[in-house]
């Protein structure tokens, strides 16, 4: 898993390139929460683009930045999922709780 984070004022967009599972997702969580601390973070985007595959430790990473991000008074986007991503995320329920764009 590859990924770019880019800050836009207190907007961090997080690209994600490859597969979000559980060999990568707890290194994934702390860069974003590292680069959310540091600079003040207040509105998050991932960019689901260039992931094929996410298992529920990707689904658990998502939940836990969800939770930060609102707990700063701010939102969570996530956008261009892949049929397959989009799959999972809609059984696992995030679709009631996260945006989608």
């Amino acid at each position: 898993m590859e990924m770019t984070l880019e800050r836009v004022g207190t907007t961090l967009v997080a690209k994600l390139d490859g597969e979000l599972d559980q060999s990568c997702a707890a290194e994934i969580r702390e860069k974003i929460d590292k680069e959310i601390n540091m600079h003040s973070i207040i509105n998050l985007v991932m960019d689901f683009d260039r992931v094929d595959f996410m298992d529920s430790s990707g689904i658990g990473m998502l939940i836990g930045r969800y939770k930060l991000i609102k707990a700063r008074g701010g939102k969570m986007l996530i956008i261009r999922t892949s049929p397959q991503v989009d799959k999972i995320i809609e059984l696992s329920g995030l679709k009631g709780l996260i945006e989608f764009g």
